[in-house]
């Protein structure tokens, strides 16, 4: 049995749904199921005391501060560079009106950013995480949240691929229950509504 949850100690992490990101083809979840997921939790989570914290990757002006190291499958770059809302959120996230978004300028949501800090200072200890790409944003975050000490609980059908097919399918079995709890939302928003404000385990949802 994991330990016992308190919203008031829980943020939820809602990695890159953004326009540039959610625009692109996702599987096995399409964006729009991510998306309203995403928002019923937040609403849920917020609701019972909770906090919810946008990100999203953009880079400066000159593109200086994007990763560039020789690798052999590099992340496409569309012809022309990205445009210009590419890096804002989706605007049911921004509608949100989150007090801490984050600005991250790689996979993972702690490296180089404020995240631990604004999440300590606040006394989160546990983390919610979703988002795009579930093998790539959400893994990453996924495994740093968890070598920082935090519980963690992947909100699976908040998530999605940009990878293909298997690809959300090999994170979500192989990889993230190593270093978190992998459930749904409902299971979390039935949790939330049962106990709100309260701690409650995330397995009990009846």
């Amino acid at each position: 049995m994991p330990p016992a949850i308190d919203p008031r100690s829980t943020a939820f992490v809602i990695i890159d749904l953004q326009k540039g990101i959610v625009s692109r083809p996702l599987h096995p979840h399409d964006a729009g199921t991510v998306v309203a997921n995403t928002v019923t939790l937040a609403k849920a989570l917020r609701g019972a005391g909770g906090l919810v914290i946008p990100v999203h990757v953009g880079f400066s002006s000159d593109d200086g501060d994007r990763l560039k190291q020789p690798v052999d499958a590099p992340m496409p770059v569309p012809p022309g560079g990205l445009p210009p809302d590419w890096s804002e959120l989706t605007p049911q996230i921004a509608a949100l009106d989150a007090p801490v978004v984050i600005r991250k300028r790689q996979w993972s949501a702690f490296h180089g950013t404020e995240l631990d800090l604004q999440l300590r200072r606040r006394g989160i200890t546990t983390i919610l995480l979703g988002g795009v790409a579930t093998n790539f944003g959400v893994e990453s975050t996924a495994r740093d949240a968890w070598q920082h000490g935090y519980s963690v609980i992947v909100v699976e059908d908040a998530s999605s691929s940009s990878g293909g097919e298997g690809m959300h399918e090999f994170a979500i079995e192989k990889i993230l229950p190593r270093v978190a709890l992998v459930r749904s939302t409902a299971d979390l928003v039935a949790a939330l509504g049962g106990q709100a404000g309260a701690a409650f385990d995330p397995l009990i949802t009846d």
